[in-house]
């Protein structure tokens, strides 16, 4: 069983919150690398400033490991949109906001992405057991509500616009940006994932979001 020396082990004792932190950091780049059938708990443990045995005491075993890293993975996400306080925002700012977070957020983290896909893989069986994760996405969906009855009360929405459309809408496109940019960019090439390729599409998802949230008169007047 791997075993890091006793300066460690103090340090587990003063600061869990920091080695739980740092294991499922490093348990989410192994799972999106490696998948969870490939993931090792000895090379994760390899990889932290904790043991093994230390592994197996904070999140019970592999799969209970994996489980929390999706978790964390929405967390993390979640908290993104929580910190751009779109309440105090007009509608259609906040609309474009959050397009605009999103497709950043999952720019910059693949590995969020990679662990939807294996999610996916295992038909989001592990997904469905976390009353958490459930609880995080409602209050995604719950924002894109507010927002839409604000766009509507201003006369700015159409009546029938739905957030769960809009947020799939949002979803799609900057996860496909992420999920299959090996294979486009080596059929179609590399511009769309330059710098100014992706502030291109960033701009069009906002423009295709916020089009279809808006009345048919109000996309006139953009």
């Amino acid at each position: 069983m791997n075993d890091k020396p006793a300066n460690n082990r103090a340090g587990w004792k003063q600061d869990p919150a920091g080695v739980r932190k740092n294991i499922l950091a490093v348990a989410m780049a192994e799972f999106a690398a490696n998948g969870l059938s490939g993931a090792r708990i000895d090379e994760i443990a390899a990889k932290t400033s904790t043991s093994k045995r230390m592994i197996y005491y904070y999140f019970g075993d592999k799969e209970g490991l994996y489980g929390q890293v999706l978790e964390e993975a929405y967390r993390q996400v979640r908290t993104g949109e929580q910190e751009l306080e779109l309440d105090h925002l007009p509608p259609v700012e906040a609309l474009k906001l959050l397009a605009e977070f999103t497709f950043e957020h999952h720019s910059r983290n693949p590995d969020f992405i990679r662990i939807v896909m294996i999610e996916n893989i295992h038909d989001g069986a592990y997904l469905e057991q976390s009353e958490l994760i459930r609880l995080l996405n409602a209050g995604a969906i719950q924002k894109l509500e507010a927002i839409c009855r604000r766009g509507r009360d201003a006369g700015l929405f159409r009546d029938d616009v739905a957030p769960l459309e809009l947020h799939w809408h949002i979803s799609a496109l900057s996860f496909f940006n992420v999920s299959n940019r090996a294979t486009f960019s080596r059929i179609f090439g590399n511009a769309l994932f330059s710098p100014e390729g992706q502030r291109t599409l960033k701009e069009h998802l906002v423009e295709m979001v916020v089009g279809l949230a808006l009345k048919p008169d109000r996309r006139s007047r953009r």
